[in-house]
């Protein structure tokens, strides 16, 4: 098991456990389509997440990924569309847990390294009726056309779905 020790902009002190091996163990009815470093790669959330705590995950999730130093920059996403509420908003609608304040993705992110919690239920079922979206974008879109509900696809890519593929 190996310990991870938090010291960033939004937590301070905060340690976890590394119990599984990375990318392997998840939850049977968990199987996100994309890795944490593959959404980085291809260009979510404006570029503007992890960018204070990379020291916490691997480098490899940052040689190519999409980021921003400045703000919110909607141009640095796969659809170039601008699916993302604040972090106020997501606090408002009780979507985060205090283990993990920047939310889902972060959590999916420590969870792919190895991390289990009580919260993983949780965000399991939040990701699972997130793909309520790919069913519209295939019954509104054709087939790769990806100029169709770009917000949509987007917004996919932000939960791990990958809307590349219909």
């Amino acid at each position: 098991m190996k310990k991870i020790l938090v010291n960033d902009k939004f937590q301070k002190g905060y340690e976890y456990q590394l119990v599984e091996p990375v990318g392997e163990n998840f939850a049977a009815d968990f199987r996100p389509e994309l890795t944490p470093c593959e959404m980085l790669n291809l260009g979510v959330f404006g570029g503007k997440y992890l960018n204070d705590c990379q020291n916490e995950f691997p480098e490899s999730w940052f040689i190519h990924a999409k980021l921003s130093n400045a703000g919110k920059d909607v141009s640095l996403n796969y659809f170039n569309a601008d699916a993302s509420q604040s972090l106020s908003e997501w606090v408002k609608k009780g979507w985060i847990h205090p283990q993990d304040p920047r939310g889902w993705f972060q959590w999916y992110c420590r969870y792919y390294m190895g991390r289990r919690t009580d919260d993983d239920a949780r965000q399991i079922k939040r990701w699972k009726a997130f793909r309520r979206h790919e069913s519209a974008v295939k019954k509104h879109c054709e087939r790769y056309n990806f100029s169709c509900r770009k917000k949509q696809r987007q917004a996919l890519l932000h939960w791990a779905y990958d809307s590349r593929k219909y």
